[in-house]
């Protein structure tokens, strides 16, 4: 039985995928995209001092029904919190409608906007998260709608409504969705600035607040990148407590020295807020600054190397990291 379904299984994928290669202008198509990596860690009286690793696997489908809607949806495969590294998540399931040439609705999973535009100055991903998604200021997708709207040549905003919880959770049981906005200016094609709101009642007596201002500098052969970060009321974007407050900066550049080569430079400071009648900082074991400098060889669009080191000087000076990375990312 088990044999027959997978031949159906099989069959009706080579139907598909026939039928669609059968079109004279096919348009949908499928893409892949893999982090993998070896790393050494150099600090003081680590368990695990080396490892192989194979961080995230993407996998999906775009698919254009016309010039004004199209869908895409990928899957997440990296670890869970039950212990597995291999799990798949429904990351993005998302559906999007141009209504004018100035407003476009998205709905379903969809991809946040709270970092995007980070991340694309930063250029690399699969070396290191920017500092709001490595330290869970909010997540890269979640259930909901976003309407992007182009106020004027320069200016561009996105709102939005949001379960809150990420695309690995389910909406909480209080029912309170994350609402925001964001205000993109286009300076010039190099130099684009932003602002970013968003907030989340809850139990608590406090909203969950998110801040943020970015500002970055994109050129042939150099980049810079600049944020400023705060969350307010949670440890983390679906913990809301009270008080507890993080605040964040960030700074990156990158030069291509020639086609193939580049160099990059990155610098995060993460710190939170004493509580009352405390001696430390809520977050002290994980306050403090990371710098990581590298170098990137693109064997071709789709392939990419890195030899990378990166060393975090925590507050708590008795848990200081070096580590130095071999990251790998190859992708369709």
């Amino acid at each position: 039985m088990k044999q027959k379904t997978l031949i159906l299984l099989f069959s009706f994928f080579g139907f598909f995928t026939f039928a669609q290669n059968s079109e004279s202008e096919p348009k949908g198509e499928p893409h892949f995209k893999v982090f993998w990596n070896y790393n050494y860690d150099f600090s003081d009286d680590v368990t695990q001092t080396s490892a192989f690793e194979l961080k995230r696997v993407y996998l999906g489908y775009k698919y254009k029904f016309n010039d004004n809607i199209s869908a895409k949806i990928t899957y997440d495969v990296g670890k869970n919190d039950s212990g597995s590294n291999y799990t798949a998540f429904v990351k993005i399931a998302q559906l999007d409608y141009k209504l004018s040439s100035k407003v476009k609705l998205s709905m379903g999973m969809i991809g946040g906007k709270q970092f995007n535009d980070q991340e694309k100055v930063w250029g690399y991903r699969y070396i290191y998260k920017t500092l709001q998604d490595e330290n869970k200021f909010g997540s890269s997708a979640d259930l909901g709608v976003n309407a992007e709207i182009k106020l004027s040549e320069k200016l561009t905003t996105n709102i939005f409504a949001l379960n809150g919880e990420g695309y690995k959770n389910p909406q909480d049981a209080d029912g309170n969705q994350r609402i925001g906005f964001n205000l993109i200016y286009d300076v010039s094609d190099k130099l684009k600035m932003k602002f970013y709101y968003d907030t989340q009642a809850s139990e608590s007596s406090e909203s969950l607040n998110n801040i943020g201002l970015f500002a970055g500098y994109k050129s042939g052969d150099y980049s810079i990148g600049a944020e400023y970060n705060k969350m307010e009321n949670g440890t983390t974007y679906k913990t809301p407590i009270d008080n507890h407050n993080l605040d964040g900066i960030s700074i990156y550049n990158r030069y291509s020295i020639n086609d193939k080569y580049e160099i990059f430079a990155r610098f995060d400071q993460i710190s939170s807020n004493t509580l009352d009648g405390a001696t430390n900082s809520w977050n002290y074991d994980d306050d403090g600054s990371l710098i990581i400098i590298g170098t990137q060889y693109k064997a071709n669009d789709g392939v990419k190397f890195s030899l990378n080191a990166r060393s975090f000087t925590y507050e708590n000076l008795d848990t200081n990291l070096f580590e130095v990375f071999f990251n790998v990312e190859f992708k369709l």
